[in-house]
């Protein structure tokens, strides 16, 4: 198959959300939201297979290993500490700031084991949705301190009840 019917393929599918309403793009993008839980509490740790983001609600806890410049970010809002240098979420959210713009909230969902953030953005009285990984749509969630919410289903499947034992802070 060549370049140009592959990039076809891939697109097609991107494409004919613009076709959706947008009603039904909201709800393509994010789960109904009498299924959402919200994340209580949200922790960096790190493991043996590297740094990990534990979305903490109703007992459980949902482990997404993430690499360690975006741990670094994620504990550093949560610490509410600076860098010397801004970290990449440490600019969009400074730009989006610098524009009126605010994270109004961030939908964790997974597909085939790989986790999707949905992140919300409100400016000027309109509301956009974003695709992001769900890394990156967490961390900014914190820089905004909006809410992070998970379906049930996932928070059910996915959710672990966490060890008595003291994992190793970042």
């Amino acid at each position: 198959m060549s370049y140009l019917n592959r990039l076809i393929v891939r697109c097609l599918p991107v494409a004919a959300l613009f076709l959706l309403p947008a009603s039904s793009l909201s709800e393509f993008l994010a789960p109904s939201s009498s299924q959402q839980v919200t994340i209580a509490d949200v922790k960096v740790r790190m493991s043996d297979l590297g740094p990990v983001v534990l979305l903490q609600a109703e007992g459980r806890a949902i482990p997404i290993f993430v690499d360690a410049t975006v741990a670094l970010s994620i504990q550093g809002a949560l610490n509410g500490e600076r860098t010397a240098r801004p970290l990449s979420h440490d600019l969009m959210h400074s730009i989006l700031e610098a524009y009126g713009a605010r994270v109004t909230q961030t939908v964790i969902t997974m597909k085939d084991s790989t986790y999707y953030g949905t992140l919300t953005v409100t400016m000027n009285n309109q509301v956009k949705m974003f695709d992001s990984r769900s890394s990156d749509s967490i961390a900014l969630a914190i820089h905004f301190k909006a809410p992070i919410l998970v379906g049930r289903d996932l928070l059910e499947s996915a959710g672990k009840v966490p060890e008595r034992g003291k994992p190793s802070e970042l």
